[in-house]
């Protein structure tokens, strides 16, 4: 029994490879400035292509999953994704990369949604937050696999574009396999589901709560990776490509923070753990804000800051999912609509960072955020219904 139920948990824990495909738009980016002689802001719009969808798409397609099921939306993705990477394998279009990345943004909030409620149906409840947040530590895994094979193609093949076909394989692969994988959905959430019924979630204030940490902390996350090489340069008189190793020193950690929350909260309750973790961010924010002006110190901090927040996704999505089980869809569509929040915090620290003339407005915003997160983590408990 236990042997099934793990050969149907395999497969949808690979399609969070697929999710971090998302991530290849910040080398891309890079790569399609230099490509296509773009300016700046036309460059910085390609993100933009990716994380727009989040906002737009992410409620309908929960309305849309109760009607078509979930492991079928979820292989809709897929083939969107797969369409968009074959694609970006096209080199000398500029318009063409945008369509690509249009595309992969619309595949990965399809699959964002759907994903994370299919995950439920092979997994116990009480599994929800360490399966989800292995998930995550898969995701990652794929965020750092998109630089370095983007360098190898660039070098050995000659094109940035090779990456694609080369992530086109591996989601094909993915998709044969949850095709020939057979998913019991019959509790699979409730039967009647409106855009009316979706939003009407928002009323009740704890799921509201846990919509707004997902905005702030897909907007620390976003946040940091701007902001860091920006304080090193800064505060340390680093070049941009030596400043880069604060991206770096970020992801490595917020990598090996989810491989760890993926055992932890397999075998421990997530309130606490949640608890622990805000209060370090806030703690480390504050050193970096008022203290935090050597090489190490800053990147000891950075380092901190990629731990305490790599679980804060899944924590809050495992418990607005086990708040309401029976609207699993709904709650999946409105906390990935919370992606969006990536779009919505680096503003505000770059507004910050003017009036203040300095990059502690910035490293300002992101303590507020954590704050709000702390708030939260007193709130995650079971279920409600």
């Amino acid at each position: 029994m236990i042997k099934h139920i793990k050969s149907k948990i395999a497969p949808v824990l690979f399609g969070f490879f697929v999710m971090g495909f998302c991530d290849l738009v910040g080398i891309a980016t890079s790569y399609a400035e230099k490509e296509y002689a773009l300016s700046e802001p036309v460059a910085g719009f390609l993100p933009s292509m990716v994380f727009l969808w989040f906002l737009v798409f992410a409620v309908p397609v929960g309305v849309w999953m109760n009607r078509l099921g979930r492991k079928k939306t979820v292989l809709s993705s897929m083939f969107i994704t797969l369409a968009a990477l074959l694609l970006g394998s096209v080199p000398g279009h500029a318009a063409l990369c945008y369509l690509s990345f249009a595309l992969l943004g619309i595949g990965n909030t399809v699959l964002q949604v759907s994903l994370n409620p299919l995950l439920t149906n092979v997994v116990r409840s009480d599994k929800w937050t360490g399966s989800l947040t292995a998930g995550q530590f898969i995701k990652a895994v794929s965020s750092f696999c998109g630089p370095l094979i983007a360098g190898w193609a660039s070098v050995t093949l000659d094109s940035w574009h090779y990456m694609f076909p080369v992530f086109a394989v591996i989601t094909l692969l993915s998709t044969l396999w949850l095709m020939s994988t057979s998913i019991d959905e019959t509790q699979a959430g409730s039967k009647t589901v409106s855009f009316v019924s979706a939003f009407g979630l928002l009323r009740d204030h704890t799921i509201r709560l846990f919509f707004l940490g997902i905005v702030v902390v897909v907007g620390v996350d976003v946040g940091l990776n701007t902001a860091a090489p920006k304080i090193l340069m800064e505060r340390c008189s680093l070049s941009l490509a030596e400043a880069g190793w604060g991206t770096s020193v970020y992801f490595l950690f917020r990598t090996i923070g989810t491989f760890t929350g993926a055992f932890l909260l397999a075998g421990y309750p997530p309130r606490p753990f949640f608890i622990g973790s805000m209060v370090i961010a806030v703690l480390t924010m504050l050193d970096l804000i008022f203290l935090a002006h050597g090489l190490p110190h800053i990147l000891a901090a950075i380092a901190l800051m990629g731990l305490a927040i790599a679980n804060v996704f899944p924590i809050l999505f495992s418990a607005a999912l086990q708040r309401i089980p029976a609207k699993a869809n709904e709650i999946s569509g409105l906390m990935i609509m919370g992606v969006s929040g990536g779009a919505v915090i680096p503003p505000l620290m770059g507004w910050l960072t003017v009036r203040m003339g300095t990059q502690t407005g910035s490293l300002v915003v992101i303590l507020g955020c954590v704050g709000y997160l702390l708030w939260c983590s007193y709130r995650v408990q079971g279920r409600r219904s």
